[in-house]
């Protein structure tokens, strides 16, 4: 946005260093506050939730000869198979949980470019949020862009690649990914006890990865990025 005649006046008047490094603190400090509002909302749901949820998903993860909850979480998504997989870590390895449907994703396979585009991103990105009172019933929001795709972006020349990704509830998403009321209860509950700190997720552009070809018409990098996804799922032990 373009700054007002008015600029000068107010760089003019800037608070003196001091002033400053207060400003900054406070900001901080406000911060930290939404930060354990946010945190004790969704502990609050996910208690209200655990009677209905976590008998389920602690059958599945004693199936697996996995302690719940997990040190570590990998929700791995193949968009042309519209299926997200449940991976925890065992020892040093990730083992399969279980899966669920995809059930509303826009776009088709290739990278997520800009905003308005429709895409799904595919990369490794880290959850960066919860949100209980979602307009799609519950949502984990997605680390989208990651270092890589700003670094693409910049090299492209694309000011706006676009952002707010987020897995939620409900059976439709215009570039998320919709996998139904009941799938993000368990996986919002996970979240809480795992810890947002502990998860991964790793969007794919479908099952297997392994000489998979990048669609027509997608940027020259889009071979590096599936050889970097190839190579993350092998280093977890889910090639």
């Amino acid at each position: 946005m373009r700054e007002g005649p008015g600029r000068a006046t107010i760089e003019q008047g800037r608070p003196p260093l001091l002033g400053r490094s207060v400003l900054l603190a406070a900001a901080v400090a406000v911060c930290a506050l939404s930060c354990a509002s946010e945190l004790q909302r969704a502990r609050r749901a996910a208690a209200g939730l655990s009677a209905k949820v976590e008998p389920a998903i602690k059958e599945a993860f004693r199936g697996a000869g996995v302690e719940y909850p997990p040190g570590r979480v990998l929700l791995l998504a193949f968009k042309k198979e519209k299926r997200l997989e449940l991976h925890a870590l065992r020892g040093e390895r990730f083992v399969f949980i279980k899966s669920y449907s995809i059930l509303g994703a826009s776009g088709v396979q290739g990278p997520k470019l800009r905003e308005g585009d429709r895409q799904v991103p595919e990369g490794v990105y880290p959850v960066t949020g919860l949100n209980p009172d979602s307009t799609y019933h519950m949502s984990l929001a997605i680390g989208y862009p990651n270092d890589f795709d700003l670094a693409m972006a910049a090299r492209d020349g694309r000011a706006d690649p676009g952002g707010d990704i987020h897995i939620h509830g409900g059976d439709y998403s215009v570039g998320c990914l919709a996998v139904g009321d009941a799938a993000v209860e368990e996986l919002f509950v996970l979240a809480v006890r795992a810890g947002t700190e502990n998860m991964r997720v790793i969007i794919a552009p479908g099952a297997p990865m392994n000489g998979y070809t990048p669609p027509a018409g997608s940027p020259r990098w889009t071979a590096d990025l599936y050889r970097s996804i190839r190579a993350e799922m092998a280093r977890l032990g889910v090639d």
